[in-house]
This record gives C-alpha cells, sequence and structure tokens, in this order.
C-alpha cells in the first residue's frame, strides 16, 4: 500500500477503517495492517474504542499478542467487546503454546504465559489448560502443577493434560493421585483419560486400579496401546505381547506408539528375533520414518549387540530429532565407544537440536566407560554454564564412576563430599566397585556402609565388600560379611547367562545347572581349555573371591555361566553367525581373557552384554581394550 493509499484511508470514517482492518486479519495481512495502524498515530487520526477493538482483533489474528496486549494496555477505555477480542486473540493462539510444547521452547513458553497473567487470562480454561500441558511436554512439571492448581476451573482436557505430563515425566503415583482426585471432583471421564491413567498404572505397578480401569476401556488402538506400555514399563514384555496379538485378531491396526512400545520392551530384554519381526512390520506400514519409532529401532539394535545394525538404522532416519541422536550416542556409549559418541555429540550440536539431560547421561557414561576423563569431567561443568541444564544425581553418578574407573579414588570421595544432595545406589555401587579393582579398604568400607544406608536390600554392598576382603586373603573379614548377610537375610545375586538358539532362550548359571546338552556342553568346555592353554591362557584365580586351593578355583572359574553359554553357541549355532551371550553380572578378569582366546581358537565373533556394557571379541582381542 503506498502512503498515497493510506492518506486516502484516514479520511475515511471508523466504520469502513474497521471494515479495512477486518479485511486484513480474515486476509492475514499484518504488514498492511501495521502500516496503516502507524499513519492513524501519526496522523493523529481520533482514537475511539470501536476502532481499537478491531485492531485488537487483528493483531489476535495474525498471531501477535504482544501487540495486542500492549494496546490493550493503552486503551483509555474499555468494554466487553475489547476483553472479548483478547480472550478470542489467546484461544485462537493457542497453537502457539503447543508449537512451544512440539519444540520443546520452554523459554518462549514462559513469555507467553508472562503475556497471559499481564492481561489476566492464565486462568481462562483454554490458556490454562495449553500452558499446564507445554509446561509438562517440556519436563517443567512443577510449572506445570502451578499453573494446573491455579485455574478456578478445570474440565476434562486440563486434567487429561496434567495426568499425562505427571505420568510421561515419570511422576507415576501423581499421575494416579491426581486421576483419583478428578473422580472425587466428578468431572467426566473419556478414553483419553482413562489410558493415561492405565499407562500410570503400569509403570507404578497399581496391577488392581489397572485391572478396574480396562473394564471400563473401549477396544481401541489407543487403549490397547496404553495397557501395552503399560506392560512394558512394569517388565511384563509376555503380557504386552499377548496384548498385540488379541488386537491383530481383531483386526484393530497398530500405530507408531504401539510399534515404540514393543520394540522398546524388546530393547529392554534384548529379544533380536522379535524386535527384527517388529522392525519388517515397521517397514511394511511405513512407520520406520516416526521420530519415536526410529529412535527405538537404532536402541533396540545397540541393546541386542548388533552395532551395525544400530547405526544403519540412525543413518536411514530422514530427520533425527533429539530421540534418535540420544539413542545413537546411548548406543555407542554401552558398547564402549566413547571417541564415537562425542563425535555424534558434535554433530547433534551443528545440527542446532539442542542436547537435554539424557543426552549428557549417555554422553558421560561413554566418557566413563573408554576412560576419557578429561572429556567427560568437561562436558559435566559445560551441562549448566552452556546449555543450561542443572545435573540431576545421575550426572553426579556418572562423574564418580568416571573418576573411579581410572583410579582417581581420592578425587572421586572428594567429589562426593562436595555434592549438593547424597549420591545415589548406583554412584556407591560405581565407587566401591573402583575400591574393589584397585584395591582400597578404607573406602571400600565407607562406599558399602553408605550403600547399605540408602539401599538396604542392595547385596552388592556386602559382595563387593567382600570380595575386595577375599583379594586381600582376609579370609576372617570375607566369613564376617558373609555372616552378616545370612544374619540380615540378605541375599547374593547369582550369577547367569542366557543365548538365543533356535527361537529360544538357553539360561546358565554356575551353581545347580541343568541342560538337555549337558554332557556335549562339558565337553566342549573341556575341549576350549585345552586349546586356549595352547595358547597361552593363565587363570586368574583372584577372580574367584572365595577361600579354596588353586586347583578348585581353575575349576570353579571352569564353569561360569558365559562360558557354558558360549560353548553351547559353538555347538548349535553356524560357522559365520555372531555369538551373542547376555549376562546378568559384570564379567570378570578371568572370564574376560579366556574369551577373548576362544574367539581366537574358534575363529568366531563373541559378543557379550554384562550389567554394564558389551564387549566384541574378535581374533584375541575385546573392544574394551581391557578397560570395563
Amino acid at each position: 500500500m503506498t502512503f498515497r493509499t493510506l492518506t486516502k484511508h484516514l479520511h475515511k470514517d471508523s466504520n469502513t477503517l474497521a471494515h479495512i482492518f477486518q479485511t486484513y486479519a480474515q486476509s492475514k495481512q499484518l504488514s498492511k495492517g501495521k502500516q496503516l495502524h502507524a499513519q492513524l498515530i501519526t496522523s493523529g487520526y481520533p482514537s475511539s474504542t470501536y476502532l481499537h477493538n478491531h485492531l485488537l482483533s487483528m493483531y489476535g489474528r495474525c498471531g501477535q499478542l504482544g501487540y495486542a496486549h500492549k494496546l490493550f494496555d493503552e486503551m483509555p477505555q474499555r468494554n466487553l467487546v475489547s476483553w472479548t477480542a483478547m480472550i478470542s486473540g489467546f484461544s485462537q493462539n493457542s497453537d502457539v503454546i503447543q508449537a512451544c510444547s512440539f519444540l520443546k521452547s520452554v523459554q518462549t513458553g514462559k513469555q507467553i504465559h508472562c503475556l497471559a497473567l499481564k492481561v489476566g487470562f492464565s486462568y481462562e480454561l483454554f490458556v490454562g489448560s495449553n500452558l499446564a500441558d507445554m509446561y509438562s511436554k517440556c519436563g517443567s512439571i512443577v510449572e506445570a502443577c502451578m499453573v494446573f492448581e491455579e485455574m478456578p476451573f478445570k474440565d476434562e482436557v486440563s486434567w487429561n493434560s496434567m495426568i499425562d505430563g505427571y505420568a510421561k515425566n515419570g511422576y507415576y503415583e501423581d499421575a494416579l493421585a491426581a486421576f483419583r482426585k478428578m473422580l472425587i471432583d466428578d468431572v467426566a471421564i473419556d478414553q483419553y483419560l482413562l489410558c493415561s491413567a492405565l499407562s500410570a498404572c503400569g509403570s507404578f505397578k497399581a496391577y488392581n486400579l489397572g485391572r478396574c480401569l480396562h473394564t471400563f476401556v473401549s477396544a481401541n488402538i489407543v487403549s490397547y496401546t496404553s495397557l501395552i506400555d503399560g506392560y512394558v514399563e512394569s517388565d511384563q514384555i509376555e503380557k504386552a505381547l499377548t496384548v498385540f496379538i488379541k488386537l491383530t485378531r481383531q483386526r484393530i491396526e497398530p500405530n507408531e506408539y504401539t510399534y515404540s512400545s514393543l520394540i522398546k520392551a524388546c530393547a529392554n530384554h534384548a529379544t533380536l528375533e522379535q524386535g527384527s519381526q517388529f522392525h519388517a512390520l515397521v517397514l511394511k506400514y511405513k512407520l520406520d520414518q516416526d521420530p519415536f519409532v526410529s529412535s527405538t529401532i537404532v536402541d533396540m539394535y545397540g541393546k541386542c549387540g548388533l552395532l551395525d545394525h544400530s547405526i544403519q538404522a540412525f543413518k536411514t532416519i530422514s530427520n533425527a530429532n533429539e530421540y534418535a541422536w540420544n539413542s545413537m550416542i546411548g548406543v555407542f556409549a554401552h558398547h564402549g565407544l566413547g571417541h564415537e559418541a562425542i563425535d555424534v555429540f558434535n554433530r547433534m550440536v551443528v545440527q542446532n537440536l539442542k542436547p537435554n539431560a539424557v543426552t549428557f547421561i549417555n554422553l558421560l557414561n561413554a566418557c566413563s566407560h573408554s576412560g576419557l576423563l578429561n572429556e567427560g569431567l568437561s562436558y559435566f561443568n559445560l551441562m549448566e554454564t552452556i546449555y543450561g541444564i542443572k545435573p540431576r544425581s545421575e550426572h553426579y553418578a556418572c562423574v564418580i564412576d568416571l573418576l573411579g574407573r581410572v583410579g582417581k579414588l581420592e578425587e572421586a570421595e572428594n567429589f562426593i563430599n562436595e555434592m549438593p544432595f547424597e549420591p545415589n545406589a548406583y554412584a556407591w555401587c560405581s565407587f566401591l566397585a573402583s575400591c574393589r579393582k584397585y584395591g582400597d579398604k578404607e573406602r571400600g568400607r565407607l562406599a558399602a556402609e553408605s550403600l547399605k544406608r540408602v539401599d538396604p536390600e542392595n547385596s552388592g554392598a556386602h559382595v563387593l565388600l567382600s570380595n575386595i576382603y577375599a583379594k586381600e586373603q582376609q579370609w576372617d573379614d570375607v566369613r564376617s560379611v558373609r555372616k552378616t548377610m545370612k544374619d540380615e537375610n540378605v541375599k547374593k545375586l547369582p550369577g547367569y547367562s542366557w543365548v538365543d538358539v533356535d527361537n529360544k532362550v538357553h539360561v546358565f548359571g554356575a551353581e545347580d545347572w541343568c541342560h538337555p546338552h549337558k554332557k556335549e556342553i562339558d565337553v566342549k568346555l573341556d575341549s576350549l581349555l585345552g586349546k586356549i592353554i595352547e595358547a597361552g591362557y593363565v587363570p586368574d584365580i583372584e577372580s574367584v573371591p572365595l577361600d579354596l586351593d588353586d586347583d578348585m578355583k581353575v575349576k570353579v572359574l571352569h564353569r561360569h555361566s558365559e562360558r557354558m553359554a558360549i560353548a553351547y553357541a559353538l555347538i548349535r549355532l553356524p560357522i559365520g553367525k555372531p555369538i551373542i551371550v547376555k549376562k546378568n553380572i559384570r564379567v570378570c578378569v578371568d572370564c574376560h581373557s579366556a574369551i577373548k582366546l576362544i574367539s581366537k581358537v574358534e575363529g568366531r565373533n563373541i559378543i557379550l552384554r554384562d550389567n554394564s556394557r558389551f564387549h566384541h571379541f574378535v581374533d584375541g582381542s575385546c573392544s574394551c581394550n581391557d578397560f570395563w
């Protein structure tokens, strides 16, 4: 619009000008509307509430709430239409708040919240619901709760935002408490509310309430997926698979959330065959580009030991979001590849994706498992100063593990003493394990006592302390610790390993084990022992924390569960297929040395996942470079 045209408008009456602003609002011609508004101001055109209301409406429709708010504040007189225009502006721009939720832009959301507070619309139902939803989706559950509590009226949408926010941020008990309060307030329950509550029931293991709620849910993909997700979160993978079979028989088509939950379960249990089948279904239904599905596929292959498959799955994602990048960093961390994890992190930052708390947990773990002390400490210090992420207990635990693994026990102790809160059980376990590795009895005793205080049922405190004494051959102290365990009814976690052969999981334990092919396994174990001795194997009898003679210790080592699983896999799996064995506790030093030699004398790739990380054994060497 030219200046001359604008000038002509100034001679028109308010009705004509109002019509022009209304036209600009409907056609979203914001720049023309702002130019005309500026000309009205500079020309001294007499203002009126009527004309201001049309300006409010235009700015609101064009998403310029800041302009609308400023104009609203400067109006000498307001009427019902003025307030309605502002309310309508916020209503129409709730998608702005929703965009903040989608982009995880909590700072922009806070600015909109401040604007709503100034105008007095934060208590409006639609604004409050969207603000609470935005905060919960950005992980700011405290702020979400404050907004929710201040709302004078709440409907089923606002309740669902809060309950879903609690559940997705891990506050399952709060989610169920909110659901009960909602029932007391006699709020109508819809399918979405029931599904959110069902998911919380599964995660919190509130099975009775979950079964009760499930009777009210109609059979659709949303309800079935919530039920599957609940079973997955409560580690009941077989029940989750049963529900999946049931919904497919009813010809209900699974969606991306269904598959992401099921693939997540396969990742947690390292069930490669089932995970691969779900991946095939994802490809069939063209869901492989969904951000949640693709990230769980990356994670699943990584946790099943197939690093190359995980990397390939990541490369096929066209627009990877922070979930996929975090998954890839986590996979490299789990496989002890610190430099590769750092490289992925750097690429993530270059892509202008903001790291979150999970990113740094994975990154710190990667540095810890690779002995990258300086890099790990640097990233920990950058978390808050550069990325605005306040370290949580998990991050502090990673640093304790990082320092302990490289033998910096004094520095780890000083770090613990300077922490703003008590270390969690994982932190004390890590510190205690490091004390065992480096034979520090005094700090080990301190760590064991602290671990028993924060987690009385954790047998690791007694077992690791006993192992420290055994390493020094202080057998009286070993017996004393074991007596304490017996008196306190503390059970040592038995070590066992398992391997998938012929679509069946075969479990092996070091004590009282039985198997249909036991004799063949024994023969194979004896054969392997002879071969690796010829290759230079020397038993590390210190790996047996028992007061036995040396010959008996060698026999004990020879029957560790991971060796039995490997022996069986060598018998049954075809040459060329990698052997993937899982173990529930840390692999001992002796077995690690033995498996390296087994991979050499048998010419087989062996992948071992213990409770800490993956080991890839190839031709007599391990991917961890003997640092784990």
